[in-house]
């Protein structure tokens, strides 16, 4: 139903090509199993995008023009197809004319991330939780080589074949998965992303192993995930919801988290940057109606949430897998 055929072509000749085959294994038995009703629909929306020539990308922004302007049918059209994937989380992005506001500001998130990174020329890239891969374009940007993101929402998969139906660019996918589904021990990612997950994992030290299984020794990983204020030895694990949501697990303090990642076997850790989450980079749009942060706070003081627990706070840690390392660090009593 979906051709990932070109992307794992791309992996040729780069440390990904050992997942070559068990990732065509593993589609291959996903849609011969798929029973999902939403994903036909979804998929009708592609076919209905009009055709476009002359187009030019800058990923930079995530948005494309082309040289030859849409007639008034093909504009309307074109919205018409993208509005049919509402809503869109993550974003924004410009089709020739059409801006997509999505839900998250994602560019604001970004340019926190970016300056703390090692250089992506060159490198393969796996985004966990990409949602539908509006970082991967920036990762692209950045100049990296290859660009995996895996989700498991088909609309998430959609919405990002329909901005690589005009960008045609077989190195950036999203694939309908889970790191827990991923084919395991690959250590052949040389950046590993996490930002919005860790905290939807019952398990999160699980989490971070997989994590660290994914990459090659002496990759880096950038985790970004909600957080609270406290020392080294504090998480917050939520009664109930929290801002709403009920699958809100572990919120560890940024120096907790430090903590849990050298003892999962990273090293080089820092904290690179911890800020609150704010209405003007999560808010209802017209492409994501409903609720938003703002519904998620207290009515009378945006530093909690709806519950009463501490307001979204967000932080990015870098790390690095050792070089060569094999073995998690042994912790011996004095």
């Amino acid at each position: 139903m979906i051709d990932f055929r070109p992307f794992i072509a791309t992996l040729s000749h780069t440390p990904l090509s050992v997942w070559q085959a068990p990732l065509q294994s593993q589609l291959d038995e996903l849609f011969a199993t798929l029973n999902d009703g939403n994903l036909p629909r979804f998929l009708k929306c592609i076919d209905q995008l009009p055709d476009v020539t002359d187009i030019s990308f800058d990923p930079h922004h995530v948005e494309l023009t082309t040289t030859n302007p849409l007639s008034d049918t093909d504009q309307t059209q074109l919205e018409h197809a993208l509005r049919g994937l509402i809503p869109w989380r993550k974003g924004p992005f410009r089709l020739f004319g059409t801006h997509i506001d999505s839900e998250w500001r994602c560019d604001l998130k970004w340019a926190r991330v970016a300056p703390h990174l090692s250089d992506l020329n060159g490198r393969c890239v796996l985004d966990v939780g990409s949602g539908n891969g509006y970082y991967g374009w920036r990762m692209k940007a950045a100049g990296a080589r290859v660009v995996a993101g895996i989700d498991p929402s088909w609309l998430s998969v959609v919405q990002h074949l329909a901005i690589n139906h005009y960008v045609q660019d077989p190195s950036h996918t999203v694939l309908p998965f889970t790191l827990e589904s991923l084919t395991p021990d690959l250590e052949a990612f040389d950046t590993v992303f996490s930002m919005g997950v860790l905290y939807h994992r019952r398990s999160p030290l699980d989490h971070l192993a997989e994590l660290r299984a994914a990459l090659r020794p002496g990759g880096e990983l950038v985790l970004e995930t909600l957080v609270v204020d406290g020392n080294e030895r504090e998480a917050f694990v939520p009664p109930g919801r929290y801002a709403r949501m009920n699958n809100v697990w572990f919120l560890p303090s940024p120096k907790a988290l430090a903590h849990w990642l050298e003892k999962s076997g990273f090293e080089d850790v820092h904290i690179a940057d911890v800020t609150p989450t704010t209405t003007e980079e999560q808010r209802t749009t017209d492409w994501k109606p409903g609720q938003s942060l703002i519904d998620y706070l207290s009515p009378t003081d945006q530093t909690q949430t709806i519950e009463g627990h501490p307001a979204p706070l967000r932080a990015t840690l870098i790390a690095t897998k050792p070089a060569g390392a094999k073995r998690l660090r042994r912790y011996y009593l004095d």
